[in-house]
C-alpha cells in the first residue's frame, strides 16, 4: 500500500481511502521528545540539525522489508542534498516485540548506514507525536524549513511519492548551511 499528500497532486494507490494521513499538511514537527534511545546524536542534536532546514522523518522497522529495501535510497538523498539543506531523522518504529532489541537496531543502523540522528520509540511516543495512528512503516514526512508539514507518504512507492516534492521544495527554498 502506498498512501501520499502534500506538495503537488495527492496520490493513493492500491485502493487505500484517503482519510488516513495521519498530520494535516501546515502541522509544525513535533517535538523528539519520548525516544527510548538515540544513535547518531541526541534529541537536542536532531532538534538543532532540523531548525531552519527543509526535513524529512523517516519511520522504519528492522522487521520491515520495504523499509530495508528504501533506507540506502534515503541515505543517498541525505548525502546528495545535504549542501540543498536537507536534514534527514530517523525513527525506529517497532512493530513486533521483536523489533523492541536495541541491539538488532544498532546492528541495522550500521549495515544500512544510518548515519543521520536515529530515535528508538520502543514506547510509540514518536508515532503518537506524529500522529502515525496506523503504525505506517516506512512512513515519510517532509518539513519545510519552516518546520511545517509540506507532504507525506507511506509504503513500498512513498519515497517515489516524496522525490518530486522534495526536489520542488530544494528549488524553491534554498537554505545555505
Amino acid at each position: 500500500m502506498a498512501v501520499a499528500n502534500g506538495l503537488g497532486p495527492s496520490a493513493i494507490a492500491d485502493g487505500a481511502e484517503s482519510n488516513i494521513m495521519p498530520m494535516r499538511i501546515g502541522t509544525p514537527l513535533p517535538s523528539f521528545a519520548g525516544a527510548t534511545e538515540w544513535f547518531g546524536g541526541t534529541q537536542a542534536h536532531a532538534e538543532a540539525e532540523t531548525r531552519n532546514h527543509p526535513t524529512l522523518v523517516h519511520f522504519w522497522a528492522s522487521s520491515c522489508g520495504i523499509c530495508k529495501d528504501n533506507l540506502p535510497r534515503v541515505a543517498e538523498w541525505r548525502d546528495e542534498k545535504r549542501e540543498q539543506g536537507l536534514r534527514v531523522v530517523a525513527i525506529h518504529m517497532p512493530r513486533y516485540e521483536s523489533d523492541t532489541d536495541v541491539e538488532t537496531v544498532r546492528d541495522l543502523i550500521s549495515k544500512y548506514n544510518i548515519t543521520e540522528p536515529c530515535a528508538v520509540d520502543n514506547e510509540h511516543k514518536l508515532r503518537e507525536a506524529f500522529q502515525n495512528d496506523q503504525g505506517f512503516v516506512p512512513a515519510y514526512y517532509l518539513f519545510d524549513a519552516e518546520g511545517k508539514l509540506k507532504s507525506f507518504a507511506a509504503g513500498e512507492r512513498g519515497l517515489d511519492m516524496l522525490k518530486s516534492a522534495i526536489e520542488r521544495m530544494l528549488a524553491t527554498d534554498p537554505v545555505t548551511t
